[in-house]
C-alpha cells in the first residue's frame, strides 16, 4: 500500500506541476509578474536571472511537502513532494541544459519528443515581449508544434 501511495503521489506531483507550470507561466509570469520573468526572455550576461526565484519557490514547496509527508507517515504527500522534485530535475535538464545551455556541457539528442519540446520553446522565445506569446508548457507539446517536425 505504501508503494501504491508513493507512486500515485509521484505521478500526481509530476502531472500537476506540468499543468501548474503552464497556468503560472501563461497567466502569472506573462501577467503581473512579467517584470521578474522578462529577465529570462532578455538574454543577460549573468548565470543567474531574477526569474530563478520561481524555481526556488517550487523547490521550497517540494521540500516542505516531502518533509511534512515523511515526518507524518503520509506517503502520498511525500510522493507529491518528490514528484515536484523530479519535475524540477526534468525542467533543469531540458530547459536549462538542453534548450538554453546555461550549463556548458555538450548534450545532443535525436529524440523526436525532446526536439519537439525544444522547437516549441524556441517559438515561445521568439516573442521577447509580454504579449503575444505562445507555448507555455514544458513536457506537453501541443500538436501544432509537432507537425512538420518529422
Amino acid at each position: 500500500m505504501i508503494i501504491l501511495l508513493l507512486c500515485m503521489g509521484l505521478i500526481i506531483g509530476i502531472v500537476c506541476m506540468e499543468f501548474l507550470s503552464y497556468i503560472i507561466h501563461r497567466f502569472i509570469m506573462h501577467g503581473f509578474l512579467w517584470n521578474i520573468h522578462k529577465t529570462h526572455h532578455k538574454h543577460g550576461k549573468n548565470f543567474f536571472e531574477l526569474n530563478d526565484v520561481f524555481s526556488l519557490f517550487f523547490a521550497l514547496v517540494s521540500m516542505c511537502l516531502s518533509i511534512v509527508g515523511y515526518t507524518n507517515g503520509d506517503y502520498f504527500l511525500f510522493g507529491i513532494g518528490f514528484g515536484i522534485i523530479i519535475y524540477g530535475f526534468l525542467y533543469f535538464f531540458i530547459h536549462d541544459i538542453l534548450i538554453h545551455k546555461r550549463v556548458k556541457i555538450s548534450v545532443r539528442t535525436k529524440n523526436r519528443y525532446i526536439q519537439h519540446i525544444i522547437h516549441a520553446h524556441k517559438i515561445h522565445h521568439s516573442m521577447i515581449d509580454k504579449f503575444p506569446s505562445q507555448s507555455f508548457g514544458l513536457l506537453w507539446v501541443p500538436y501544432k508544434y509537432r507537425k512538420n517536425r518529422g
